[in-house]
């Protein structure tokens, strides 16, 4: 049951003028972000903590959320979270179709409009949000946006003005395991189950903030991680990219780590018409020909027009063609779009991980 009644009115706002009624749940606050949208029909709990979404104002598409209510927040041996893929809510706001007021699950520690309440975080409910979505898509997939409480009023706020990461990642290198491989990741704001893919393959794992300069360290492997924002704004990680590239070592980068992992070599981002946001996204491997369904959470991706020759496209997204990630024809360098770690999300692409394990296997006989 509610620690709380869901009673009183609140509106969202969008950036065109247009006005929702809808009813409140979770934190009776006003809030300002980008609203953008998410058609799954589970995995809101890893969404709602997921540091991709920083900043924005998240909308489901599916009917019915909070109906198995939040898990504990337990952690593992590695103090990492067992259930969240992040220490907090990352989300600004939450707006849905329909509140499920009376949530069951086995594994169930509370609500979500308590856990949202608790987090200070506002949400929205009886609002149509597939016709938010379709409004959504034909503005590039987002809008900026408000919650706002009766007699209240916020300005409204672009997160892609700042570096978000400096709000998401952590401060202090931070180790994990004690695997066969070492693996530099970078954070910019990474999703607790790319930890949990590595540390399931014998991985020893040094954590490092968005800025480190981790072209003086020693390791294996290097993974750019997923992050909020536009990439443009990590001038910095992207120097020590370049300077990198000129090692051997192999690197995996990951959604925000892809574009980034472009720029290096040569290419540009945009934002796209129709943002990636949706657990269904069919990509294609142009390796195998095989096609798989994928995670996805992003507003740009990279153009490849002026990308060095050295390098070609890996996958591409089969709905509209764009590159969904980049492979070097000679170096053992590679990244995705998409989210192999999923969580939430098909899990068909996880493989990918095996994929740079083994590069990094190949790389120790190259240079034996």
């Amino acid at each position: 049951m509610e620690n709380h009644k869901i009673i009183k009115k609140a509106l969202l706002v969008l950036e065109d003028g247009t006005r929702y009624e809808a009813y409140h749940f979770g934190a009776p606050v006003s809030s300002s972000g980008e609203v953008v949208f998410n058609t799954a029909m589970t995995g809101y709990t890893e969404s709602i903590t997921d540091p991709s979404y920083k900043g924005q104002i998240l909308t489901y598409t599916y009917p019915i959320i909070g109906n198995y209510g939040i898990p504990s927040s337990s952690y593992s041996e590695e103090s990492i979270s067992e259930f969240y893929e992040s220490n907090r809510i990352q989300v600004s706001g939450l707006i849905i179709s329909y509140y499920s007021n009376r949530p069951y699950h086995w594994n169930m520690n509370q609500s979500l409009s308590n856990w949202l309440y608790e987090n200070k975080i506002p949400g929205l409910s009886g609002v149509d949000t597939r016709f938010i979505a379709k409004k959504l898509r034909k503005n590039g997939g987002s809008m900026l946006g408000k919650i706002l409480m009766e007699n209240e009023d916020l300005p409204f706020y672009d997160p892609n003005q700042d570096n978000l990461s400096e709000k998401v990642s952590i401060h202090e290198k931070i180790i994990y395991g004690n695997g066969k491989y070492k693996i530099l990741l970078v954070d910019f704001g990474l999703k607790n189950n790319i930890l949990r893919c590595l540390l399931r393959r014998n991985c020893s794992i040094i954590r490092v903030p968005w800025d480190y300069d981790f072209t003086k360290e020693e390791y294996d492997g290097l993974i750019l991680s997923n992050g909020p924002g536009n990439p443009k704004v990590y001038k910095k990680p992207i120097h020590y990219l370049r300077i990198s590239m000129k090692k051997k070592q192999p690197i995996f980068g990951i959604c925000l780590g892809n574009q980034l992992l472009g720029i290096a070599a040569g290419g540009d981002t945009y934002k796209l018409k129709y943002a990636h946001r949706s657990h269904n996204q069919p990509v294609l491997s142009l390796e195998t020909g095989k096609s798989f369904i994928t995670s996805q959470n992003h507003g740009y991706v990279l153009d490849v027009k002026n990308i060095s020759r050295e390098w070609k496209i890996f996958f591409k997204n089969l709905n509209d063609d764009t590159c969904e990630g980049i492979i070097h024809k000679y170096k053992p360098f590679f990244s995705v779009q998409f989210h192999p770690e999923a969580s939430s999300g098909p899990k068909d692409t996880e493989f990918l991980f095996d994929f740079f394990i083994d590069s990094i296997h190949k790389n120790y006989k190259m240079n034996k």
